[in-house]
C-alpha cells in the first residue's frame, strides 16, 4: 500500500490533534491532582516552589586567603582581589 504524500500529511494534523487532545487531558488530570494534594495538606506556595535565584548565604565557599593588613578574606575563585595580587599567596593561607 502506497500512501501519498498528502494522504501522510493528512494522518500527521491527525495524529498531532490526537496528542495535543490527550496531553490536555493529562494535564487537567495532573492539576486536579495537585490541587487535592495542595487541599489535603494545606501547602503553601513556599512549600512547594521555593524562592528561586537567591542562593544561601555562605554558598560562595570557605575563605582560604586572609590579608593580615585588613583582616578581608578571599575563597580562591574568581578574580583575585587587589590586595593579593603580584604577593605570595602561601603566607596568606588560612589555616
Amino acid at each position: 500500500m502506497t500512501s501519498t504524500y498528502q494522504d501522510l500529511l493528512a494522518r500527521k494534523a491527525e495524529l498531532e490533534a490526537q496528542i495535543a487532545a490527550a496531553q490536555a487531558e493529562r494535564k487537567a488530570e495532573g492539576i486536579a491532582q495537585a490541587r487535592a494534594l495542595i487541599g489535603e495538606y494545606g501547602l503553601k506556595d513556599a512549600d512547594v516552589f521555593p524562592a528561586q535565584g537567591k542562593k544561601p548565604k555562605g554558598s560562595v565557599g570557605a575563605p582560604k586567603y586572609r590579608d593580615p593588613a585588613t583582616g578581608a578574606t578571599w575563597t580562591g575563585r574568581g578574580k583575585p582581589p587587589n590586595w593579593i595580587n603580584g604577593k605570595d599567596r602561601h603566607s596568606m593561607l588560612i589555616d
